[in-house]
């Protein structure tokens, strides 16, 4: 039992809580902020970046993929501000026009492109695919201390591991400023002007 556990469940529910810890903490702020759907929008419109890199590089390894999207997600930053400034709206409002025309492209870029040779679809890039992240090498609870087994650890996990590192470190690094910035912005305008 335990064995069949490390295997197949262990790693998709320590990803899983890394991520949670990672999109909770900023996700604090944005909901004080009114901002949640921010979130929404951005895991939608990283889709048309992912496909643009998957067409310029023809690989799906992680680095492209995380460039194309990252570089979305800065254009998705700028469109809502842009349409949130030019139309004078409500940002929710700038959200919602931006992450639906972005995806949309992103669905339309990836149905009309050569993508029948790989894996590369909606749903993963939305949601992720945590039941393939299997550790086939681990015999039970003792894998956890045997390197060769370790090795075989799928990379996924090491990453989220940093990601919610980094985003840990960094909001207790700017933990004052996000504060004073979510519930006084003017005292913290007047402190830094």
């Amino acid at each position: 039992m335990g064995s069949e556990f490390v295997q197949l469940s262990l790693t998709p529910l320590l990803i899983g809580i890394f991520a949670a810890i990672a999109c909770a903490l900023p996700g604090n702020f944005l909901i004080l902020r009114r901002q949640a759907l921010i979130g929404d929008a951005i895991s939608h419109v990283v889709l048309p970046g992912i496909v643009v890199a998957f067409l310029i590089t023809g690989s799906i390894t992680t680095w492209p993929m995380m460039l194309g999207a990252a570089g979305a997600a800065v254009a998705a930053v700028i469109l809502i501000e842009f349409i949130k400034r030019l139309g004078r709206i409500e940002p929710g409002a700038a959200m919602g026009v931006a992450f639906t025309s972005l995806f949309a492209g992103g669905v339309l870029l990836l149905e009309q492109s050569d993508t029948s040779t790989v894996h590369l679809d909606v749903q993963h890039a939305l949601y992720g695919n945590l039941e393939s992240l299997i550790w086939l090498s681990a015999d039970g609870w003792q894998s956890l201390t045997d390197a060769a087994a370790l090795a075989d650890l799928p990379p996924e996990l090491p990453r989220m591991a940093v990601v919610t590192l980094v985003i840990t470190l960094l909001t207790v690094l700017f933990w004052r400023p996000l504060k004073l910035s979510t519930f006084d912005e003017g005292l913290l305008r007047s402190r830094s002007g």
